[in-house]
């Protein structure tokens, strides 16, 4: 039976679309900023590297904490509560004048922020049935390509103008204004309260962590945030000094590629309902490795090309992160579903702040700006692509057995 979306059912789409946009932008704008802050403050690439591998480490953990409390409670009001705590922290990052104090706020920033995108995911699988979700997961991570098309460009031109924190400032008034509709227009998001679950939070955490039929999610997980967390935060960077892109022409490559993952997120999401899930996931992945394979090996590179490349990577990576996302959602019970999304989403960023910070050890800046040994980084991430491609497929016909 085909699956009918009333009006309020799109404005929920519409209001998470918007909440991960708001908090992918707070992570991405690190990326086109490294330039600039690792100049300001005169830090190395190492140190960069702990700035976005601390605030994964921190997302991870409270993730972890948060999990065994995720199933208990109205999804709206936990929402919430991250919500408010995720304005304040970003504000701070706002003002920030010191490695040190940024260190700590960013810290402060995934504490909330990495619970956000696991109970918003809950929030969509107890809304929706499978059969739609990879169109509903397409429109909703359209976030990550709006966040380069407006939040980047935008975030860009005023840090030239206003200093690097401004872009911060920037998103923490347009949260608040989500954080508006949250509160009035949101409804209480209960089903999950029917079924009698674990009352002992700490109990429902290690029982969810440890169920054996949960374990090839929770694996794929941990590999799914490493092409991110490694090539993501010295992109611009490899982009300005390698491929030797000038640093005003960046905003105008995130744009273009935004609109392009724009427009072909929804698509994607759409052909893995109609193909199978686990048959997005296979073709994107399988495109995705060898894309950035030729990518990190690049020297100096016209323009239209990089753009070209930097296009086809992101639809690709959008379209089996949103397969991925699908499949994963339909494997817990519904009584475990607020724990398996809070704790897939701290592997995630765990396994991603590790990443960051190997990153960061690998590559090598020379005096001129230069990347050196980031090609290695690519073979990394390609290896880490096929073992998700093996997992994903233990996954699938897990969820297969279900039906």
């Amino acid at each position: 039976m085909d699956f009918k979306f009333t009006p309020y059912h799109i404005f929920v789409v519409g209001l998470l679309a918007f909440l991960q946009f708001t908090v992918v932008l707070d992570f991405m704008i690190l990326s086109p900023l490294g330039v600039l802050v690792m100049s300001e403050l005169q830090i190395p690439t190492e140190k960069f590297g702990y700035v976005v591998s601390a605030y994964a480490f921190s997302a991870g953990i409270s993730g972890l904490l948060a999990a065994g409390f995720a199933d208990r409670f109205d999804r709206k009001k936990l929402l919430l509560f991250f919500y408010v705590g995720f304005v304040v922290a970003t504000f701070l990052c706002g003002i920030a004048v010191h490695y040190e104090f940024l260190l700590f706020v960013r810290i402060l920033t995934g504490m909330f922020a990495g619970v956000l995108s696991s109970i918003s995911f809950a929030i969509v699988a107890d809304l929706f049935p499978l059969q739609v979700r990879g169109r509903v997961m397409g429109f909703i991570m359209t976030a990550f390509a709006a966040s380069q098309v407006f939040g980047l460009p935008i975030g860009i031109y005023i840090s030239n103008i206003w200093g690097w924190q401004s872009p911060f400032l920037m998103i923490a008034g347009v949260s608040g204004a989500v954080g508006f509709f949250i509160f009035f227009f949101l409804k209480p998001v209960t089903k999950h309260l029917d079924n009698k679950t674990d009352t002992r939070a700490f109990h429902h955490l290690v029982t969810t962590l440890t169920q054996p039929r949960y374990l090839p999610a929770f694996i794929a997980t941990t590999l799914l945030a490493t092409g991110g967390f490694m090539l993501m935060p010295f992109g611009s960077a490899f982009s300005v000094h390698n491929l030797g892109v000038r640093l005003e022409d960046l905003p105008f490559i995130y744009m273009v590629t935004g609109i392009v993952s724009m427009l072909g997120g929804p698509i994607m999401g759409r052909l893995s309902d109609s193909i199978g899930k686990y048959n997005m996931f296979f073709g994107a992945s399988t495109i995705a490795a060898i894309i950035i394979i030729y990518f990190t090996r690049l020297k100096v590179t016209p323009l239209p090309t990089v753009i070209i490349i930097n296009s086809l990577l992101f639809v690709f990576i959008a379209a089996r992160m949103i397969s991925a996302n699908a499949m994963n959602s339909a494997v817990p019970e519904l009584h475990d579903r607020g724990a398996f999304m809070a704790i897939s989403s701290s592997i995630q960023q765990i396994s991603g702040g590790i990443a960051a910070s190997v990153a960061g050890l690998i590559v090598i800046q020379t005096p001129s700006g230069y990347l050196e040994r980031y090609e290695v980084l690519g073979y990394v991430v390609a290896t880490a692509i096929v073992c998700t491609i093996l997992l994903m497929y233990k996954v699938n016909e897990m969820i297969s057995a279900k039906k």
